[in-house]
C-alpha cells in the first residue's frame, strides 16, 4: 500500500491532492520494492530507467574520488525521489551508488509510464522541471565542495554557506559523525582541524553551535 498523504509531499507531486494522486496512480503500471538495511539499490553506472521515490526510510548517495576513496554526497529521505534529473537525456545513468541507511519503500516507475503523468498534468511537469533544476545546482555546488583540497577549506566553505551574508552563528544540522563521513574524512581529522581554527580565533566551538569569529580570514581559507 502507499502512503497517498505523504506522497503528495514530494517535491515531484507538490501541491497534488492525495485523493487525486491516487486516481493518478490508478491509471498507470508502478512498483513498490522493499529493501533491507545497507543493500544496494542501484550502482553507479547504470542506466536510470525508472524514477524511484523514497515511501519510508532514507538511503545515501556515494561516489568514489581519484583515490578510490568513498565519499558521501547526500542523504535521501521520503518522501524524495533518487536521480530524478537523470531520468531522461542521453547518458542518462545514476552518478552515484545508492545504499540503504534502514530499511527501505521505494516506489518505482518506468520512465514511459512517469512519461504519460508528465503529459497529462501541468502542475506535475512543473513540479519535476523545479526539481531537476534544483539539484543541478545542488550538483554543481556540491562538486565545488568536493573540489576543495583541505579539511580546513571544506569546513570554511560550509559554514559560510550556512551563515550566508548575515549570520555570524551557526547551528550545525549534522553530528561530527556525519559531518565527517559528508566531508569524506576521518571523525578525529575533522575534530582536529576544528579544533585548530578554533585556537587559532577563526570559529568557536561549542558542540553544535558556532560563532564564526572572522569571515574575512576563512575567506582567505578558500583561496588556498
Amino acid at each position: 500500500m502507499i502512503d497517498f498523504d505523504l506522497l503528495s509531499r514530494s517535491p515531484v507531486f507538490k501541491g497534488i491532492t492525495p485523493d487525486h494522486l491516487k486516481a493518478i496512480m490508478q491509471e498507470i503500471h508502478y512498483q513498490v520494492k522493499n529493501f533491507g538495511k545497507n543493500e544496494m539499490v542501484v550502482h553507479s553506472g547504470d542506466e536510470c530507467s525508472r524514477l524511484f521515490i523514497v515511501l519510508e526510510g532514507s538511503v545515501k548517495g556515494e561516489m568514489a574520488d581519484y583515490t578510490g576513496k568513498t565519499i558521501k554526497i547526500e542523504d535521501i529521505t521520503a518522501p524524495r525521489p533518487l536521480a530524478a534529473a537523470f531520468l531522461f537525456g542521453v547518458n542518462n545513468r545514476f552518478p552515484v551508488t545508492v545504499i540503504t541507511n534502514e530499511p527501505v519503500r521505494l516506489l518505482c516507475i518506468e520512465r514511459s509510464e512517469f512519461l504519460k503523468i508528465l503529459q497529462q498534468d501541468s502542475q506535475i511537469l512543473t513540479n519535476y522541471l523545479n526539481s531537476i533544476s534544483s539539484r543541478a545546482q545542488f550538483l554543481s555546488q556540491r562538486i565545488r565542495f568536493l573540489s576543495f583540497k583541505t579539511i580546513r577549506q571544506k569546513i570554511a566553505h560550509y559554514l559560510l554557506d550556512l551563515a550566508g551574508d548575515r549570520l555570524a552563528v551557526v547551528e550545525l544540522p549534522l553530528s561530527q559523525a556525519q559531518l565527517a563521513e559528508f566531508f569524506g574524512v576521518t571523525r578525529p581529522a575533522l575534530a582536529r582541524a576544528l579544533g585548530e581554527l578554533d585556537q587559532e580565533g577563526l570559529i568557536q566551538v561549542q558542540r553544535r553551535v558556532i560563532r564564526i569569529q572572522d569571515k574575512g580570514k576563512m575567506n582567505e581559507l578558500l583561496k588556498g
